[in-house]
């Protein structure tokens, strides 16, 4: 490795170092002033568009699992990182909308996915866990997270809020699947609704699905930029992207750096961060 090289790493290393401390201590603080315990909130770094390298780092600074939200991308970058960390479990979650046609590619890598709307989904996702599982490829259920859609746009996903009933059914089939684990309720602020009003809508509706459960059921709400109002009504999983990783180093989802010695994070554009965060 080059002397430039090795400069470059350590510069992203000590960059993310400080990035995941700030985080960190960003979450405790919001946990601190509603009176809950930091240590039962998630802090899920999403690795979209940064390369297998990151990921390294972040393991190393005591992170063990991550979200994704490009399958194939995720599928590559899964693969690159297994082959330098061989003996760590490491757990990658699927936070990007599914298509039904890579439920087999996403349950051939992922822990948890968190943005299932539809029965059709779910059932395929559980016949490829099952598959996984029968054929050894997989060691435990799919954990899934059921997406709500706060303002009734299901267009860009999630299950309607106002019909309960539905959102009851697939939350139902969720916990009756042979292969699959019902994890909870995800869900994202709609565009100029105030984070606060969409996350307490959104813990309402996690305490009304909780009373046909006797497991508690998680809640995977808030990004970078409203992780204090997901902490304060409930998240119990913090999806944060730019917070920690900085501005996306990439444009094309197909692009992935593997790991090797020439490793590195591409200049950040001037792009603002998308969602999921």
């Amino acid at each position: 490795m080059s002397t430039v090289q090795r400069g470059r790493d350590a510069d992203r290393t000590a960059q993310l170092t400080a990035a995941l401390g700030a985080a960190r201590a960003r979450l405790a603080r919001a946990a601190e002033s509603v009176g809950r315990n930091v240590n039962e909130i998630e802090l899920l770094p999403i690795t979209k568009y940064f390369p297998a390298s990151d990921v390294i780092i972040l393991n190393q600074l005591g992170c063990f699992a991550f979200g994704e939200s490009r399958e194939q991308e995720a599928a590559d970058k899964v693969a690159s990182v297994r082959a330098e960390l061989t003996d760590v479990p490491i757990r990658w979650h699927m936070v990007g909308r599914i298509q039904r046609n890579k439920a087999r590619a996403v349950a051939g890598w992922a822990h948890s996915a968190h943005s299932v709307d539809n029965t059709r989904l779910l059932r395929a996702l559980d016949r490829a866990a099952g598959e996984g599982l029968a054929a050894g490829t997989r060691t435990r259920s799919l954990r899934v997270y059921i997406q709500i859609s706060l303002d009734g746009d299901t267009g860009r996903g999630g299950v309607d809020v106002d019909v309960p009933a539905l959102v009851d059914e697939i939350c139902g089939s969720a916990n009756s699947a042979e292969a699959l684990e019902f994890a909870g309720l995800m869900g994202i602020p709609p565009l100029a609704w105030d984070p606060d009003d969409a996350f307490a809508r959104l813990d309402a509706e996690r305490h009304r699905v909780q009373r046909d459960y006797q497991h508690r059921l998680e809640l995977s709400a808030g990004m970078s930029g409203d992780l204090e109002s997901a902490v304060k009504h409930g998240s119990t999983c913090v999806r944060v992207g730019t917070a920690l990783m900085g501005q996306r180093p990439l444009t094309s989802p197909e692009v992935v750096t593997p790991v090797t010695s020439s490793s590195q994070t591409p200049p950040p554009p001037s792009s603002a961060e998308g969602s999921p965060r």
